[in-house]
Parts: structure tokens; C-alpha cells; sequence
């Protein structure tokens, strides 16, 4: 049985992961949702939360509970964290997952992945240090596909998203490149892996450092958000990556 450790994109905390959680625990495995430092049930903290901050927390959860062979699972803007994380403890990890994400290189950070138009909304948009959820509209006109959402999902994602730290988006992600030889996975789910496949055979610099014999890709075709549109097959494809 695997050890998944799964944190959640921008806006969301552990509790995004409830409907994947519970199938991978039924089959044996352990899983450890994460709520980054500030974020969901976290609120009530204090501090800039950077993406330092962000990485440190992650490392914590792992050294307090002396987690090994650990399948660590970035969904969207995690892929910072996650990726720093990897950097930092390699020699915890058994494969790291990016699920509609991608990773990032060294010196990037998520706002350079953002369109001109995302990035506009982003820095007029913050309120002390923090970037509240934009609109469902907004998100959808700019690639944020909720394909497979029905409105009471979307409602319910609105209701219990908390505004996301804006240094965990503009903060630069640092890389020794202690992790670059680890096993790694991405999941598409917005768009076709045949796409993203010509993407990087194209040498399109969005897709850097996605290709070489340590990679899996898989294809689930859903929204941005597979979590809620199609959480048993996230945890079955999990499941699968960690099989490997």
C-alpha cells in the first residue's frame, strides 16, 4: 500500500480531497490531506505564508510523521510547493504527481504561467496580502475549465474557498535540482494529452522539463477540477501512479 500526500490548488484546503481520500483509504492506503499554512480550517494563522513558508510546512507534515516512499500529488498551483518540496526531501519521495499542473523550474513562480489578463485581475484584485477566488466566469474565459460541475458543486467550492496568500504566486520557486531525477507523473485533465504530448515535442517552453524516462502521463478527461468532477477516477488514476 502507498502513502499519498496531497495537496490542493490555489483557494482549497484537505477538504477538496474528501471524495478521493476515501476511496485510496478504502483500499489500504494512507492518505494525508493538506491545508496549506492560512488556508481553509488554517484561516485563523497569521503571517505572510510565501511559498518558503509553503514548502516548510509540507516538509514539517513529513518529518513529524516520519513519511517515506511518500506519492506527493500537486493539483494546479501546488505544483510550487510540491515542487519545492521534492527539491528539499527527495529522499522521502517515491513519485511526485501533477495533476493538471505542471512543474515549474528553477526561478519561476505561478504568476509567470498566468495570461497578461489573469495576472492584471491578480494584482488588482488582492486584499491584504491575500487573492480572493475570481469569478466562475472569469476563471472559465481565461482556460479554468469547470467542465463536469454542477451548480451546486460550484456553490459549494465558492462557500468554503478562502483567499489564497499572494506571495505563494509571486514568490519565486528556488531548485538545488535535488529532485529532478525522482519519478514523476502528470494527469491532463482540461485538455488532451495528444495535445500536450505535441506540446512538448514542440519544445514549447509552458512544457519544459516535462519529458525524459523518469515521466508517466495520463489522461482524464474532465475540468480543472477532477477532485470534485470525477473523484473516484482521481483516486483510481492515483492509485495506478503509485503502482508504477
Amino acid at each position: 500500500m502507498s502513502t499519498f500526500v496531497l495537496v490542493p490548488g490555489f483557494w482549497l484546503g484537505a477538504w477538496a480531497w474528501d471524495e478521493v481520500a476515501a476511496p485510496l483509504r478504502a483500499a489500504g492506503h494512507r492518505v494525508y490531506a493538506v491545508s496549506l499554512p492560512g488556508m481553509a480550517e488554517r484561516a485563523s494563522e497569521t503571517g505572510e505564508f510565501g511559498l518558503e513558508e509553503q514548502i516548510a510546512d509540507l516538509a514539517g507534515l513529513l518529518v513529524r510523521e516520519d513519511l517515506s516512499d511518500v506519492v506527493l500529488v500537486a493539483h494546479s498551483g501546488a505544483c510550487a510547493p510540491v515542487g519545492g518540496l521534492a527539491d528539499r526531501l527527495p529522499e522521502r519521495i517515491r513519485r511526485v504527481v501533477y495533476l493538471d499542473s505542471r512543474p515549474l523550474v528553477d526561478g519561476a513562480s505561478v504568476y509567470d504561467l498566468w495570461q497578461p489578463d489573469f495576472r492584471r485581475m491578480a494584482d488588482t484584485s488582492v486584499v491584504d496580502g491575500r487573492l480572493p477566488m475570481p469569478s466562475w466566469e472569469f476563471q472559465s474565459e481565461h482556460g479554468v475549465s469547470t467542465a463536469g460541475l454542477d451548480e451546486a458543486t460550484l456553490a459549494r467550492i465558492r462557500s468554503r474557498a478562502t483567499s489564497h496568500p499572494a506571495g505563494a504566486f509571486r514568490d519565486r520557486l528556488r531548485l538545488t535540482g535535488a529532485g529532478a531525477a525522482l519519478p514523476q507523473a502528470l494527469v491532463s485533465c482540461s485538455f488532451p494529452l495528444s495535445q500536450l504530448r505535441e506540446l512538448i515535442a514542440s519544445g514549447h517552453p509552458y512544457f519544459a522539463g516535462l519529458s525524459g524516462p523518469n515521466w508517466e502521463m495520463r489522461e482524464l478527461p474532465t475540468g480543472h477540477w477532477p477532485m470534485f468532477s470525477r473523484p473516484a477516477d482521481t483516486a483510481a488514476v492515483l492509485a495506478e501512479l503509485a503502482a508504477l
